[in-house]
């Protein structure tokens, strides 16, 4: 299957075949609602995205180390400096970065991206909370909304991409947003909370609150209210980003249709659980994600009908 996904994206090289499989293979571990909906793009550009979030999911990893010192900080400055001179080289010779690198080229992604998304990274190492929103969206615009504004030229547009471009970064922002709720045990256990001290304080709820909650595995009445309200504020940003949807080339609509859905139920299974994220990890089961892409696969496949038809009426016109 991979063989025909690179054959498809033209890639000949083994050198590149290679980097870009180690990329499928990182999403694929790490990425499991992700992966599933690339599998609804068509095969030439599945690559390209395996390559982007591969990389993502690679240099979060490395933040993620703990604890997060001197040796972390370095690997991640190696990364960052092997990811530009690729960049501005237009090559790389790194087994995972030579497909980042062919991507950005190939979809003329600029590296300011990718340097927003590095930057976010090396916060990761330093902060540990943010006291507002306004500090919270400068660290979700490089984690999240730049992986979106990535993605979508690879997704295509059925307009001009600037158009599309908000949509795309609020959907990556949701995303995120979605990870920092289901996640919040987590990031507790690795010293950050990635929610608004100052909206989590209009609850009565500050940072040893959520670790009394992570402690005790149970979800105090404030802390239920607190992240019931940053839960309203993820949904809203959901709404907004399904509406540009429509707004992508037809055969990508049904992988990012897919990925809305499928993450945006892992707030209601949050809101089912009575918000008990510091007791178990929310989760959309196998059955609920194959309900979700099987009628999806049928809608790409035949989007995809659709193009090579509209290909073919126009080489015959021309």
């Amino acid at each position: 299957m991979i063989g025909a996904e690179l054959d498809a994206a033209g890639l000949t090289d083994p050198r590149l075949r290679l980097a870009y499989q180690r990329c499928r293979d990182l999403n694929a571990r790490h990425g499991k609602t992700y992966y599933l909906a690339t599998k609804l793009l068509t095969r030439a550009q599945r690559p390209a995205v395996h390559a982007l979030y591969g990389f993502a999911r690679w240099a979060d990893d490395i933040c993620d180390t703990a604890p997060p010192g001197p040796q972390v900080a370095a690997r991640l400055g190696a990364l960052a400096e092997g990811l530009f001179t690729g960049l501005r080289a237009g090559r790389s010779d790194d087994p995972i970065l030579a497909a980042v690198v062919d991507t950005a080229g190939r979809y003329r992604i600029g590296p300011g991206l990718f340097a927003a998304f590095m930057d976010s990274m090396r916060m990761d190492l330093e902060v540990t909370g943010y006291p507002d929103r306004a500090a919270l969206d400068r660290y979700v615009h490089g984690s999240a909304e730049v992986i979106g504004l990535q993605v979508l030229p690879v997704l295509g547009t059925v307009g001009p991409p600037g158009e599309a471009a908000p949509y795309a970064a609020a959907l990556g922002k949701a995303f995120q947003l979605t990870n920092f709720l289901r996640d919040v045990a987590e990031d507790l256990d690795r010293g950050r909370v990635y929610l608004p001290a100052d909206e989590l304080a209009a609850f009565g709820v500050d940072r040893d609150r959520l670790a009394w909650c992570r402690a005790q595995q149970r979800t105090d009445p404030r802390v239920r209210a607190a992240l019931a309200a940053q839960h309203a504020v993820t949904r809203a940003i959901y709404r907004y980003a399904r509406d540009g949807i429509a707004l992508l080339h037809p055969v990508s609509r049904p992988c990012v249709s897919t990925a809305l859905v499928l993450y945006s139920e892992i707030l209601d299974r949050i809101e089912d659980a009575g918000f008990a994220v510091f007791a178990r990890r929310a989760r959309v089961g196998q059955l609920r994600r194959a309900q979700v892409a099987v009628p999806a696969l049928a809608r790409a496949r035949w989007a995809r009908r659709g193009q090579r038809a509209a290909m073919a009426g126009a080489g015959s016109t021309g």
